[in-house]
């Protein structure tokens, strides 16, 4: 099982794609080799949904570019106005309406040669839009996942911090490796002094006694889903709480379950081969899903 898992859709082999004020066929969608992003690994981006001809959340979701763009003193060079009309522009041209998944992508742009300063860079910015036919599969949502603690742990602000959402992301890449190679869905990262921090690409939240417990956020990504669920739990009075916690009191949770901006909130049935919830989707767990659902259907209605 996967977070991002989707079923195939053959439209996604003939999407148009906006690379730099142009879109192309998929095909012939390229950017330089010596492109900040390709070398280095310089940018930032975000994965957006669009849902009923709206982009949902993207107020949140152009916030934390912008800021994770000035965080590593990149100017992006376009207002939020002009990159929302960048993406509705590809969607257009796609001709699509709904259960859309984008990835929008902004590196510093060309190089005249390969070395890491900006002062080499030149030009503005690349952006890219990547939209794509993708439905969450609801299998995953039924079922759930299964956790593993790695031992890869989470930067903190004076490496890199892991708050921005930057196109580096290695050091989640070598967490969904091992998480891999121990043969789990996903990998559970604990921060440097040992707390529960996130998963490699999801948000992490425990259920004990009835109170969702998830990380302070000083080590992981501010989800936007994360967030919503936050908000969520807030005004319907479920208890939560942003604190630390060890793993072993995720082995002993009455539930588990990430979130992400994809799938919404997908159950954990097994972390560390402790059963959770009886190795099935909790009560709990269920009923954010169908909150959350519904938040997003009143938030972005069909409007014909």
């Amino acid at each position: 099982m996967s977070t991002h898992e989707y079923k195939a859709d053959n439209r996604n082999d003939e999407i148009l794609i906006y690379v730099n004020g142009e879109i192309v066929p998929r095909k012939d969608a390229k950017v330089s080799v010596f492109d900040s992003g390709f070398l280095l690994g310089d940018g930032v981006w975000e994965g957006i949904r669009y849902h009923n001809k709206q982009l949902v959340h993207k107020n949140e979701h152009f916030s934390r570019l912008f800021e994770s763009a000035a965080a590593i003193g990149m100017d992006i060079g376009k207002t939020e106005v002009e990159l929302e009309e960048i993406i509705l522009q590809t969607l257009d041209a796609n001709k699509m309406e709904s259960d859309i998944h984008i990835r929008f992508i902004v590196s510093r742009g060309l190089k005249k040669t390969p070395y890491q300063h900006p002062n080499v860079n030149v030009g503005g910015p690349t952006i890219v839009v990547i939209p794509e036919h993708k439905i969450a599969s609801e299998e995953v949502k039924k079922k759930g996942i299964r956790l593993g603690s790695v031992s890869v742990r989470r930067g903190t602000s004076k490496t890199q911090d892991p708050k921005w959402n930057t196109l580096s992301k290695l050091n989640c890449i070598v967490a969904c490796i091992e998480a891999d190679r121990l043969g789990f869905d996903e990998g559970l990262m604990l921060d440097v002094n040992g707390y529960v921090s996130t998963c490699n690409s999801t948000n992490f939240f425990i259920v004990r006694q009835e109170e969702v417990w998830t990380a302070t956020g000083e080590y992981c990504l501010n989800g936007v889903t994360r967030g919503s669920i936050i908000r969520l739990c807030q005004e319907n009075d479920i208890p939560l709480f942003e604190r630390n916690f060890h793993v072993e009191e995720c082995h002993s949770a009455d539930e588990a379950f990430v979130t992400g901006t994809f799938a919404g909130v997908i159950p954990v049935v097994e972390i560390d081969c402790h059963e959770i919830s009886g190795g099935k989707r909790g009560e709990l767990t269920e009923r954010l899903q169908e909150i959350y659902k519904k938040d997003i259907d009143i938030l972005y209605p069909l409007n014909d």
